[in-house]
């Protein structure tokens, strides 16, 4: 991948694919093949493919597909991209995440129109509007036109692409970006594109032998489809042993250098690591930090409990962003997360007499967390929960943080048990409530779902320079973070909660969108409308997390007197 000096610029593509199996982490391994490129040198971005027929992932449910990840243009995306946000440290736009829904009917930017809006215009001139070309044609003027879009804040397109395509392959619904994809690398030519397939390598635990059938289909199926892989990316639990690559190199067609064994390791900062082992690059790769990163978790012997009070608790996923933002700030303060998962509704006094022991199980552990984290949320299932959570962490002096719903929940909560509304609520969970301290947007769409929220890159200013939150952000008289809301606190409400000893230290430019509360009779107790957990990084923490974990290990006032 070396350049030429004074050579003309060829983009170079990496795509990764999967096979066997969903679940085996082709986002982690297309996020730490981009780490080893940029550390030898190269500019890189990435595309994630998502072949489903929605549009984006924001009507998607938490449960079945895991967190949708928000960026700062407001496109709602595959988590995936999060990944390569956190993995890579770039910002990416909504057209980095390509879907089958996009290509027939969404616009995008360099187009003026989509494929059936083309059609209705007539500009096809009368052809017969087919897969193959017009929505192969679609996808490969996507990817390149997307690839050239700099993402690092530099000038000018990337060195490479990495290309996740989702799903594994063989699923009917992802049979035109494989032809695409294959035209593409036919096109650019191949010193230009690089195919890595990721499959798996299990062990049947009778036997006790890794086997190899698994990886053999699934490479026989891509070839069938015109691809050829350049590299094996193998998953296992162990690493793989020199006979079964040398049985994967003779049936899969690939050179024994070029398998790469990406074995179960204790954190996912190894996986770059892992694979820098088989990159012959002209430049050596630089890892150190990510060494540093990998070993400084490994070291860490002291753990803080962190009560995670959610609605979608049954799917990790569901909040990937948050415990990533968690990992970060802990591994700051020198601890290792010990994330409490607690479904709301188990705190509910319904769930005593229905649930008795899951009731029971949740109350330990949140009195016996060191901090409670409320994170954003739809709908009213689990609300009785999280409002019995922030009374518990505002009562006993608790670290609390709430995100988005969370900081609604507080409202609703501290207008309940102190000012005495005690029908006080959301409109989203009562709308005939007499108090309604949380609204709809006023400027929201009440039919559709899809692209209708308060979305991406918004501008809070801070209103007294002497919060904790002000302090946390090193005094910054604003802060840009990503939102993610229908919902918000009413501004008719906020004289009261804050006689009742809330500050509202947060706002947009107009002074009415409240963003940030806290208050100060509490040693942490802070409220957001955003998502800071979507712009957190490994090394750079996103700072009110950074700020719970400090509170919840004792270190947040002597951190505050450094500032």
């Amino acid at each position: 991948m070396e350049r030429g000096a004074g050579a003309e610029r060829q983009m170079k593509y990496v795509l990764v694919t999967g096979g066997v199996v969903s679940g085996l982490g082709k986002g982690v391994t297309a996020s730490s093949i981009g780490v080893v490129l940029k550390s030898c040198g190269l500019r890189v971005t990435s595309i994630k493919i998502d072949p489903y027929l929605n549009t984006d992932a924001g009507t998607m449910s938490p449960f079945e597909h895991g967190e949708v990840f928000v960026l700062d243009d407001g496109g709602e995306v595959d988590l995936d991209l999060g990944n390569y946000e956190r993995f890579l440290d770039v910002t990416l736009t909504r057209d980095n995440n390509i879907t089958t829904g996009k290509i027939y009917q969404a616009r995008f930017y360099y187009e003026n129109s989509s494929v059936l809006e083309k059609e209705r215009k007539g500009d096809y001139l009368g052809k017969t509007v087919q897969v193959v070309p017009h929505i192969t044609d679609a996808i490969k003027n996507w990817i390149e036109s997307v690839a050239s879009i700099p993402v690092d804040g530099k000038d000018g397109a990337a060195d490479v692409c990495v290309i996740e395509l989702g799903g594994t392959v063989g699923d009917i619904e992802s049979m035109p970006f494989i032809e695409a994809l294959r035209q593409l690398s036919f096109s650019v030519g191949k010193e230009n594109f690089c195919l890595i397939h990721v499959s798996l390598v299990p062990v049947l635990g009778v036997v006790g032998e890794q086997k190899t059938k698994p990886t053999q289909h699934s490479v026989r199926e891509l070839r069938a489809l015109g691809l050829t892989p350049d590299l094996l990316a193998c998953r296992s639990s162990q690493p793989i042993q020199e006979n079964t690559k040398v049985k994967l190199s003779q049936f899969c067609h690939v050179p024994v250098a070029n398998i790469l064994n990406i074995h179960d390791v204790p954190n996912i900062w190894h996986i770059p690591l892992l694979l820098r082992l088989y990159f012959s690059m002209a430049t050596s790769p630089d890892l150190k930090s990510w060494t540093e990163m990998a070993e400084t978790y490994e070291n860490l012997n002291s753990t803080v409990k962190i009560a995670m009070v959610g609605k979608y608790t049954g799917l990790t996923d569901s909040y990937l962003s948050v415990v990533k933002a968690l990992l970060h700030a802990c591994v700051a303060c020198s601890f290792r997360p010990s994330v409490e998962w607690i479904a709301a509704s188990d705190l509910e006094d319904e769930s005593a007499h229905v649930t008795p022991e899951a009731y029971e199980m949740a109350w330990k552990a949140l009195k016996g967390s060191s901090c409670i984290l409320v994170p954003g949320g739809f709908g009213d299932r689990g609300v009785p929960g999280m409002i019995l959570a922030a009374k518990y962490a505002r009562e006993n002096k608790i670290p609390y943080l709430g995100i988005c719903l969370g900081m609604q929940i507080s409202v609703i909560e501290i207008s309940r048990s102190i000012l005495g509304l005690e029908r006080a609520n959301s409109e989203e969970f009562d709308p005939q409530t007499p108090h309604p301290v949380v609204m709809f947007m006023p400027e929201g769409s009440r039919t559709h779902m899809g692209s209708t929220m308060r979305l991406g890159s918004r501008r809070t200013f801070i209103r007294n320079p002497d919060c904790i939150t002000s302090k946390l952000y090193k005094g910054s008289a604003y802060v840009d973070e990503r939102h993610r809301h229908r919902y918000e606190v009413n501004p008719d409400y906020v004289g009261k909660l804050e006689s009742a000893g809330l500050e509202f230290v947060g706002s947009d430019e107009s002074g009415t969108r409240m963003e940030v509360v806290e208050l100060p009779s509490h040693p942490y107790y802070v409220g957001v409308q955003f998502h800071p957990e979507f712009k957190s990084r490994p090394g750079k923490p996103s700072a009110l997390f950074l700020g719970l974990i400090l509170a919840g290990t004792g270190q947040l006032q002597p951190h505050l007197n450094r500032i």
